[in-house]
């Protein structure tokens, strides 16, 4: 089933993020993982690419797999950053064999301090050009893209990332899920000034509960998000204490989802590192309000 179906701010849906497991060990834990979210009745997961392809045959494997084995409607991330053209038409075969009905559509991460180059043979540099290469191939699947609420690190401003946003939409894109945000008038303004600029897909926001102080001090260095600043100072208070950390993070998130859902979103994505406790508490949290 295509995602854009499952996106109705009537009956929003929630999904949930995966990453490969480097191990079997890794990977036992993911489908265990998985065995305790299933009950919350996820609209779909999705699962990560690494950077240039490393994690490309994981992701391939790991989607066809969710999907057979649990029936739950699964998204493969590909980035197109290091990959020739054959190489994604060949990516983009596999997965439809696998009957997977949907992708997130990605650049990739440049290397550090690498330039950003396409391959030789006419490849992709941006996602934009991802999203009209499959359309273009005539692959049918649903294709979903980021979205930067504070903006895209690489980005100049706000409005040249719109931009960009824009040009992935017009090239085919069916829908949207953010970055992750801590603070919601953040996605509501990018949803509003998105909305001005002509994209009128589906913007799912992307929420990360915080479980780990120092994990989150990476993760925002990395992708630009602002933490409130009285969040901060609770956070700081009790980096020291991991249970109480969790329970700020979880309730946080809640208050977060409470709110979106109240303003009518289409669903929301949660980014669970591959755990399920912190996500579970508060999807139930959410279900037994409705």
């Amino acid at each position: 089933m295509k995602i854009r179906n499952r996106l109705n701010p009537s009956d929003p849906c929630f999904s949930f993020e995966f990453f490969p497991p480097k191990t079997d060990a890794g990977t036992a834990n993911l489908f265990q993982t998985l065995e305790e979210l299933a009950p919350l009745e996820p609209g779909f997961v999705s699962v990560t690419y690494g950077a240039g392809g490393s994690t490309r045959d994981r992701t391939v494997d790991l989607v066809t797999r969710i999907k057979r084995d649990t029936g739950i409607e699964t998204m493969a991330h590909l980035t197109c950053l290091g990959h020739t053209r054959d190489e994604l038409r060949d990516l983009l075969r596999r997965l439809q064999e696998a009957r997977i009905d949907n992708v997130l559509a990605l650049r990739g991460d440049v290397p550090q301090g690498a330039p950003l180059v396409a391959p030789e043979d006419g490849g992709l540099r941006h996602a934009s050009e991802l999203v009209r290469f499959i359309r273009d191939e005539d692959f049918n699947f649903g294709l979903g893209g980021a979205g930067y609420p504070e903006g895209h690190v690489e980005m100049g401003s706000r409005d040249e990332d719109l931009r960009h946003l824009k040009a992935k939409v017009d090239a085919g894109l069916d829908f949207v899920i953010t970055q992750l945000f801590f603070d919601n008038a953040f996605y509501f303004d990018f949803v509003e000034r998105a909305r001005r600029a002509g994209i009128n897909v589906p913007i799912v926001p992307g929420i990360m509960p915080i479980t780990n102080y120092e994990q989150i001090q990476r993760f925002t260095r990395m992708c630009g998000a602002t933490v409130p600043m009285r969040l901060t100072l609770q956070l700081e208070r009790l980096k020291d204490q991991p249970e109480a950390l969790v329970q700020l993070g979880v309730a946080h998130a809640t208050v977060q989802c409470m709110e979106l859902l109240a303003r009518g979103v289409p669903g929301i994505h949660f980014y669970t590192l591959n755990k399920s406790p912190a996500t579970r508490m508060i999807v139930s949290a959410l279900r037994a309000r409705t």
